[in-house]
């Protein structure tokens, strides 16, 4: 108690009912006091005295005619009504010390009430008019032995008939017990000791002296940040060039530190520095900077201090060994690890004992975008900015209502357009996305998704983004994800159901039918592959794997074709007889290929199975229309053969064409060359200069010159990626401009036809109707991920630009590593 000081005190009569107040309504009527009830209330007679007061208006709503509770007291030296004695100015307290304050707390006096009714151990009972004898007569009555403040922990023994206890203070320090005689006319005293903050109790002398101080400490902070900032800077060095070329990710770690040997000097090996990527001369604004790949669970401070003593100990043997055993493939510096193979990655508590399969990247100057790559990165951001302002965080946009549509409620657009921000080095938006991945992308929802495409997607996606930038929230973040796909794969045949809830876990095959598509079962392979490499978690890799074994292996074929339907129960093709390389077995072959160089050409089964296919394509679904003799690709169902062609088939002169840079058979290239010619072809003969979404072929002379014929029901363009996709494999092989001007007439076509004022581009319903397109009010994600980044690439001069060496692309344009042969 001793020296409390007390606030400005006041005087409230408040209507109660019988019975002890509620505790916790009296610690909020004195936590409150001091803000609705003026201190100009002491002294009035009995009734509410709160006015028009937000506490007063609360307290008349709960007014009854019983006893009342009255607060009672005032600042000063005088007494408050009913509350006895205060302390008086001559009154020393211990030590000769005077009090502060004439008496530290508030009086609530319930008068009149029958002891019947208090409960001992919250009350301190007082006869009426009666004040204990003592020096300084001071009314500290209170709840217990020790007063706190705090009314939960006051408490004390039940008083006998008769008698109670009386704590008082008769120096205003200290507090006495007093045995009292208990009176009929009683008041129930409650001291609320009303805590001044120490901030007051201090003179004004010591606060200036404190203010002064922290004043000072401040001061002398900033002084010496200004005098050793330049010293810092010093001793940290510039960044890095590499640095410079990074995004400025809120959030981003140091990346772990490159396995190969830092560049020498020209002199130190003239020989080996011409193999190196040269610092770059200039600040790299566009392009992906700084691209690195890990292999799981690497000890980066361990690597750092071996390598750190294995090149002091002797630099020029170490550099001689690495120009041995190491090829430099890239301007990236991409290195191939002779250790690495394409069998299953070491397990989490294995891999921590091995030494890390990594391949480093570095950066080499590749100069500002040129006036078609800046076309690219307008569209891209003119896309962009519908997203962001329309269907920020939401599946695909809808430009024409300026609105969004969901597919799995999980930012597809955003997701599938990671990658191609970084690679066009559009850093505020990566930024941005980067953000809502970290803050908002919850897999915890209780919603189907199609295993195939959150495949190609979300996780084709997070595991590119993670590549280029390093940021390992996008493989905790694929992992999560890879993790919430796996019941697909738990049916008899390990054969993955076509969709899966990622919130319950629970996979099934689509409404519709029993069945699974080939392509969606077998164009899973890279990304799962790739996760398991990156985890250490074998899981992933074998349950893709499982599926490639066990198709390999069946039965139905046709010269290496596959049926379009696959039964998840039996494990055996389905709809017999019918072949395709157009939706739902497209990316089959596709795969096959790609796992194939993925893998490190190691995998013998996956060429095999390509280059079959290839022939039975040849064989069985390769004509040429009449009258340009265009070169396509149609349909056999049970021997008949239909001049029918998807828009995805374009994805086929690409495939041929990366074969033929990877080693294979040359006339692979005759074949690619003339399905590109008839892939512009279906672009060209439209007036829109886009490609329908199907196309039949006319096998004989036609009336009117025109080899492609386009029903009602095929005429819209859903902004598909195919035909770009194989026009920058072609020019990469080839180095033939041409197919960049095709790119170009079909970047301006959909400027012209598809895009949105408000920001986006849709898809449209007549190519054939250059002045009524028709927009079908949706931009597929795959505009961002795939056709805007295909392009971007193709007007690049630079070869080396995601190596056609260095990376794969999965089908969804998300370019992965290829693994180092072993």
């Amino acid at each position: 108690m001793g020296g409390v000081r007390t606030a400005p005190l006041w005087r409230l009569t408040l209507p109660l009912g019988l019975g002890l107040p509620d505790t916790a309504g009296e610690r909020e009527l004195a936590g409150r006091r001091s803000r609705h009830v003026p201190a100009a209330a002491a002294g009035a007679s009995p009734g509410l005295h709160l006015g028009d007061t937000e506490l007063g208006r609360e307290l008349r709503q709960q007014q009854e005619p019983a006893a009342a509770l009255v607060l009672e007291g005032e600042r000063g030296r005088g007494r408050g009504p009913g509350a006895g004695p205060s302390c008086r100015e001559g009154d020393a307290g211990p030590g000769g010390r005077r009090p502060a304050d004439p008496w530290p707390g508030v009086v609530l006096a319930w008068p009149q009430v029958p002891a019947a009714a208090l409960d001992p151990r919250r009350v301190t009972l007082l006869p009426d008019g009666v004040v204990p004898p003592g020096t300084g007569n001071a009314p500290f009555l209170v709840f217990s032995w020790g007063v706190h403040g705090d009314l939960e922990q006051r408490s004390f023994d039940a008083p006998q008939p008769g008698q109670m206890h009386g704590h008082w203070a008769p120096d205003c320090r200290s507090l006495s017990p007093v045995p009292m005689k208990l009176d009929q006319s009683v008041h129930v005293v409650l001291i609320l000791i009303a805590h001044e903050p120490k901030w007051k109790q201090l003179s004004r002398l010591q606060q200036n002296m404190i203010i002064f101080l922290l004043a000072f400490l401040i001061v002398c902070g900033f002084l010496s940040y200004i005098h050793m900032a330049d010293q810092w800077k010093a001793l940290s060095g510039k960044p890095t060039e590499e640095q410079k070329m990074m995004p400025e990710v809120p959030g981003l770690k140091p990346a772990n530190p490159p396995v190969l040997p830092a560049p020498q000097k020209a002199d130190a090996s003239p020989a080996f520095s011409k193999m190196l990527p040269q610092r770059p001369r200039k600040h790299f604004r566009r392009g992906p900077p700084h691209l690195q790949i890990r292999a799981p669970n690497t000890d980066s401070k361990a690597g750092m201090q071996d390598e750190a003593k294995e090149q002091a100990a002797a630099p020029g043997d170490a550099l001689q060994e690495e120009n041995t055993q190491r090829t430099v493939i890239s301007w990236r510096g991409a290195v191939i690890e002779p250790e690495q193979g394409t069998g299953l990655p070491l397990r989490r508590e294995e891999a921590s004992t091995k030494p890390s399969l990594l391949v480093t990247r570095m950066q080499k100057e590749a100069g500002l975008p040129n006036e078609r790559q800046k076309g690219v990165i307008e569209a891209f951001r003119h896309a962009w900015k519908g997203y962001r302002q329309f269907a920020w965080g939401h599946d695909e946009l809808r430009p024409v209502s300026r609105s969004f549509s969901e597919w799995f409620g999980l930012g597809l657009t955003l997701i599938d357009a990671l990658d191609t921000m970084w690679i066009l080095g559009l850093k505020q938006e990566f930024r941005e996305a980067r953000t809502w991945v970290s803050e908002k992308l919850n897999f915890k929802k209780d919603v189907d998704v199609n295993l195939f495409e959150s495949t190609i997607r979300i996780l084709g996606g997070l595991l590119s983004t993670y590549h280029l930038s390093g940021d390992r929230l996008f493989l905790r973040k694929a992992e999560d994800f890879g993790n919430r796909l796996m019941p697909a794969f738990m049916t008899p045949s390990k054969i993955p159901y076509s969709d899966v809830n990622i919130g319950t876990g629970v996979a099934h095959p689509p409404q519709w039918t029993s069945d699974s598509t080939v392509s969606e079962v077998t164009s899973i392979q890279l990304e799962f592959r790739e996760l398991s490499r990156l985890t250490g978690v074998r899981k992933f890799q074998e349950a893709a794997e499982e599926v490639t074994r066990h198709v390999h292996n069946l039965s139905g074929k046709k010269d290496g074709l596959v049926p379009m339907f696959i039964n998840t129960h039996s494990g055996s093709f389905t709809h017999l007889g019918v072949f395709t390389l157009g939706a739902r077995a497209d990316s089959y072959y596709e795969y096959l290929l790609k796992q194939w160089i993925q893998g490190g050409k190691k995998e013998t089964q996956l060429l095999e199975d390509y280059l079959a296919a290839i022939e039975g394509v040849k064989t069985h679904l390769l004509r040429r229309s009449e009258p340009r003799k265009l070169t396509f690709i149609g349909e056999l169902a049970h021997g008949r053969f239909n001049a029918k062609m998807d828009h995805l088939v374009c994805f086929l002169p690409g495939t041929l064409a990366l074969g033929v840079h990877h080693g294979l058979s040359a006339d692979h290239m005759e074949l690619a060359q003339a399905l590109m010619e008839t892939c512009y072809q279906m672009n060209r003969q439209m007036e829109t200069g886009l490609s329908p979404e199907i196309v039949h072929f006319n096998l004989y002379p036609p009336a009117d010159d025109l080899d492609v014929k386009v029903k009602p029901a095929d005429r819209h363009n859903l902004l598909r990626p195919e035909t770009v996709e194989s026009l920058f494999y072609l020019y990469r092989t080839t180095g033939d401009r041409k197919y960049q001007d095709w790119g170009w007439e079909i970047l301006q076509s959909f400027n012209k036809y598809t895009r949105v004022p408000s920001g986006g581009y849709s898809s449209i319903n007549n190519v054939q109707s250059p002045n009524k397109p028709e927009p079908r009010d949706k931009m597929e994600s795959f505009f961002l991920g795939e056709t805007l980044k295909y392009l971007y690439l193709l007007f690049s001069d630079d070869p080396n630009l995601l190596s056609l060496d260095t990376y794969v692309f999965n089908t969804e344009a998300h370019p992965l590593p290829i693994w180092a042969p072993a």
